[in-house]
């Protein structure tokens, strides 16, 4: 590519570029939101084995907790269902890019017509 890029061109591929690199935030924030999400879920089973009355302690920030079973119960199931709500506007989120990312390459490629063999 000899030939000097019209502006527009320039900015749509700095955008192309812009959208790429939130589509791969988007990607490690989804990522970790499902190893928090698979924590979760392994915690309720063990929580699910116990008595009870069985002794549970759980960590609240730097402090580790004695509480019943039932409390850690309900606070894992929210946190599972918060989770899942986050992964869920995070994955349309990616769509969304997804498909924005798409249309800009798109639109470059036909603007770079001849240019672009």
């Amino acid at each position: 590519m000899t030939a000097e890029l019209p502006p527009q061109i320039q900015n749509q591929i700095a955008q192309l570029q812009q959208v790429q690199q939130q589509i791969q935030a988007l990607a490690m924030q989804k990522s970790q939101i499902e190893a928090m999400q698979k924590e979760s879920k392994m915690a309720l089973e063990e929580l699910e084995k116990l008595a009870e009355d069985a002794v549970v302690y759980r960590n609240v920030g730097e402090l580790v907790i004695k509480t019943s079973k039932e409390e850690s119960v309900t606070k894992l199931k929210d946190r599972e269902e918060t989770l899942s709500l986050r992964l869920q506007s995070v994955s349309r989120q990616e769509e969304r890019l997804t498909a924005r990312f798409k249309q800009l390459q798109e639109q470059i490629q036909q603007a770079m017509g001849p240019r672009a063999q």
